[in-house]
């Protein structure tokens, strides 16, 4: 087994019988179009809060009772995919690992590159009753806004994963701009190979050394990033869970253009 936190499709066709495979995408596309055998389905606006839970989390009970409902017991081993370059299973794997589950993968690629190779099906999936039990992680990633703000003073690199016209309208200062999807090929439609990401981070000085702190909007584009980084061996990375949404309601400072 791989210690990975990203595995390929050939990984997954040789391990399905030892993995539980989740589905992030609506049920609509889930049934109608088909999906990875065995994969179970948690569309993504299930597990994002409407509630006002912590940050954009859905709530520790809510969480328990969706992996329960999908057969999902706390020491599985669980894959992820979707079919947006793994954006939306990105985040389905970090809110786990946040919640304390520790053996977490993304399929590298998403459905349309799985069924590129790989058999698929509309069958329903036969889900066992399962016991989960959300844990406190070991060392969380997840940074507050008070976090956030001292680290525009202290020695890091504030990272935007958003789109360059969003950047430029309204960023951290001293942040630098790294759309998440500049890490994605669009052929195979998983992560680039890793000298060609590292290069690229490098450029935008997004080195191994350096202390990451990342956010967005919302915490989902994060959340890709932030397993790419994991997949390169980062180990200083902070996930500021609130992003925007928080930052603006509290007044933290923003800066446009390029603009310090």
């Amino acid at each position: 087994m791989t210690e990975d936190i990203v595995v390929s499709v050939d990984w997954l066709a040789d391990h399905l019988d030892e993995v539980r495979v989740v589905d992030v995408r609506d049920a609509w596309e889930f049934d109608g179009i088909g999906h990875v055998p065995g994969a179970v389905n948690v569309p993504f606006d299930r597990f994002r809060s409407d509630a006002g839970d912590e940050g954009m989390l859905p709530g520790a009970e809510r969480w328990t009772e969706l992996m329960e409902a999908a057969g999902i017991g706390t020491d599985d081993r669980i894959v992820a995919y979707d079919d947006e370059h793994g954006v939306f299973a990105a985040r389905f794997l970090v809110t786990a690992l946040l919640y304390g589950h520790e053996d977490v993968h993304l399929l590298n690629g998403d459905f349309s590159a799985w069924s590129r190779s790989q058999e698929t099906t509309t069958e329903a999936p036969s889900v066992d009753p399962a016991t989960y039990e959300v844990r406190t992680p070991g060392s969380s990633p997840l940074v507050d806004f008070e976090t956030v703000r001292a680290a525009l003073d202290a020695d890091a690199l504030v990272v935007d994963t958003r789109e360059a016209w969003e950047y430029e309208e309204g960023h951290l200062p001293g942040a630098v701009q790294l759309d998440w999807r500049d890490l994605v090929d669009a052929e195979t439609r998983g992560l680039k190979p890793d000298a060609e990401l590292e290069s690229l981070l490098a450029e935008r000085g997004v080195t191994p050394d350096r202390r990451i702190v990342l956010y967005c909007n919302t915490a989902r584009r994060i959340s890709h990033t932030y397993v790419a980084l994991r997949h390169l061996g980062y180990e200083h990375v902070d996930f500021y869970e609130g992003s925007l949404t928080e930052w603006r309601e509290r007044d933290g400072p923003l800066v446009d253009g390029e603009g310090e």
